[in-house]
Parts: C-alpha cells; sequence; structure tokens
C-alpha cells in the first residue's frame, strides 16, 4: 500500500547581510539550492545526509560570527562590570583545520587565537573575553580569598600575641611579687636576727651592769653569820609559829656565834622580846627593818650607829626555839615580813 509522504522541506541559510557581513566590503556568499543529498531523509528510513565542506564550513563560520559580533557589543557593559569566571572549550584541531579561512574574519581571527592559546593585540576590540581576563578574574578572586586568609592569620597571630604578653605581664607580676615578698621575708628575718641579737646583747648588759652592783653591794652588805645552816625558810607552815608560817630564815650555828650587821643603819631597838627572845632591830637608811632574833647576848643599845659586818650579838637559843640559831627577819619599810633569802640575794648575797 502506498503512502502519502509530505514534500521535502528546504534548509534555510541566511545570506551576508544577515550575518553582518554583507555590504560592499563583506562580499556575499552564492545561493544555495536544495538537492536530493541535503533533503530530509524519508520518514521510516534512517538515512543520514550527506553535507557538503561548505556547508559545514558555513555553519562554523556562522556560529562564530555571532559569538564575534555578541563578544563586540556588549564589551562596553562587560569592561563595567566585574569579571565573571567561565571556562570555553576548546575547539578540537579537526574543526582548525577545516576552517582556514574564518581565522582571517574581522574579530574573528583574534578570538580564535586566543582560544587557541595565542595572545591577542590589545588594540582588537574584537577580543572583550579572552583567557587573559579569565585568567585575571580568576587570579583576582584567588588574591581576594589568599588577602581573607593573611588576615584572618595576621589577627590570629595578634590575639595570640595580645595573650602571649599577658601571660608574660602576669608572670614578670607573680616574679616580681615572688621577689617582693623573698626580699620582706629576708629584711624581716634579719631584723628579727637583728633585734634578738641586739636583745640578746641588752640582756647581757644588763646582767654584767647588775653584776657589778650587786659587787658594790655585796661590798656593802655581808651575810649575818660566817659559819651556818638553813634550817627553816620563810612560809613554812606549823604551830610552832603564833602566825601559822615562818615568817624569817633560820641560821642554825653553835650558841655564842658573832652575828654580824647585814648592813650600816641605825639600832633602832636592843633587848629582850617574847618569843624572839633577845632582838636586835637595825633601820637601814631606806627604811628597811631587820630584826635578829633568839641572841644569847647583846653587843649594841638603841640609837647607836652601826656598820657593814660590825658585830652586834651572839647566836642562842632564848624564846622559843628548839635550838640555837639566828631567826633574821627582813620587812620593808617596817611593815610585814619578806623572804630574807630573796632579798639577800638581790644584795648580792647568797646564801
Amino acid at each position: 500500500m502506498a503512502s502519502n509522504n509530505p514534500a521535502p522541506e528546504t534548509l534555510y541559510f541566511p545570506n551576508d547581510e544577515a550575518l553582518g557581513f554583507g555590504g560592499e566590503d563583506g562580499g556575499t556568499f552564492d545561493e544555495w539550492n536544495p538537492t536530493e543529498e541535503s533533503l530530509r531523509p524519508v520518514r521510516g528510513k534512517h538515512r543520514v545526509a550527506k553535507q557538503r565542506g561548505g556547508i559545514a564550513r558555513s555553519s562554523t563560520v556562522l556560529g562564530v560570527g555571532v559569538i564575534a559580533a555578541v563578544g563586540a557589543g556588549g564589551m562596553a557593559s562587560a569592561q563595567a562590570k566585574p569579571p565573571v569566571s567561565i571556562s570555553l572549550p576548546d575547539l578540537p584541531q579537526s574543526v582548525k583545520d577545516k576552517l582556514p579561512d574564518a581565522e582571517a574574519l574581522p574579530g574573528v581571527g583574534s578570538l580564535i587565537s586566543d582560544i587557541d592559546g595565542h595572545s591577542s593585540s590589545t588594540g582588537d576590540t574584537g577580543a572583550g573575553v579572552t583567557t587573559a581576563a579569565l585568567t585575571t578574574a580568576s587570579s583576582g578572586s584567588s588574591d581576594a580569598g589568599e588577602a581573607l586568609r593573611t588576615r584572618i592569620l595576621q589577627q590570629a597571630e595578634q590575639q595570640q600575641g595580645a595573650v602571649d604578653d599577658q601571660a608574660a605581664i602576669a608572670a614578670e607580676k607573680a616574679a616580681a611579687a615572688k621577689a617582693a615578698a623573698e626580699a620582706s621575708k629576708k629584711q624581716d628575718a634579719a631584723a628579727a636576727k637583728e633585734k634578738a641579737e641586739k636583745k640578746k646583747a641588752e640582756e647581757a648588759a644588763k646582767a654584767k651592769a647588775e653584776k657589778e652592783r650587786l659587787a658594790k653591794l655585796a661590798a656593802g652588805y655581808s651575810l649575818p653569820v660566817a659559819s651556818y645552816t638553813l634550817t627553816s625558810h620563810f612560809g613554812d607552815g606549823g604551830s610552832m609559829w603564833s602566825s601559822g608560817y615562818h615568817t624569817g630564815l633560820d641560821f642554825a650555828a653553835p650558841t655564842g656565834t658573832p652575828i654580824k650587821a647585814v648592813h650600816s643603819g641605825t639600832v633602832k631597838s636592843a633587848g629582850w622580846s617574847g618569843a624572839y627572845g633577845y632582838r636586835t632591830v637595825i633601820k637601814l637608811d631606806d627604811g628597811t627593818e631587820l630584826w635578829f632574833c633568839h641572841q644569847s647576848s647583846l653587843a649594841v643599845s638603841a640609837g647607836q650607829k652601826v656598820s657593814t659586818g660590825q658585830v652586834i650579838g651572839n647566836v642562842g637559843a632564848t624564846g622559843n626555839v628548839t635550838g640555837p640559831h639566828l631567826h633574821l627577819e627582813v620587812r620593808p619599810g617596817g611593815g610585814d615580813p619578806i623572804d630574807p633569802l630573796t632579798w639577800l640575794a638581790g644584795k648580792g648575797l647568797n646564801a
């Protein structure tokens, strides 16, 4: 059964003026007439139309011309905008070999030259979008990123430097405080040592002065008997004493042992005194009274001046006693008695 196939359509190809190459200098293209080779294949049959070399070449030239026209017309606005990183595919060498005349076209040749890797003339206005421009755009983006990275690193270094500076300042302050504390500690230790040495020296000087004073006093004071034994001390308790405790210091010695004046003074009284037996009271210049009790005999009388070491009587056992001894009492200002042993020691005498 026969089918009604539609009539083949003819291909449209623009003339010179449509391409922008018309005019007096652009030349013209020959009129193209369709043939059976250029017609569309019959529907249902897989036939590939063969194209003449001139048709393929003309189609490529058309595309390149459009690119050149668009590039030449849009450079004015493109130059005012920042470059955008784009990529253009390289034409295969086989295509370039088939287009020897396209490179000679105004504006197109420089474009193909740039695509092929050749540098274009700076005065050619048709080569607005070139590899150099793309490289510059890419380089600018890379430089901006590198500048940002460098700035971030610089800020990080500055912050780290500030932290290090603060740490260094803190360390210096800590070291200074430690040094000051150590210096203060050493100074305090030196001051304490100096104070202790000064105090020790003062005490030594004081002790020396006291020793010298006691030595002088010892020359002015004397123990009441030369040979004795201390039997009862001040403050000892017992029923033997009316006050309930011993009010003096007992020097036990044989009867008749000489009793000497402890210090120079005036005899206030000399005679019998009840439980004290025979007693002599000598009043010193400072008002202190010394009582010498239980004597067997008296050698001075009231109102008499005596000197240190002068014999004023003898040891006995008169009054309330259990044996011969000298009972010595010390009464400052004529008042209550104090420990004679302590008083004698204060005068440089060790009983």
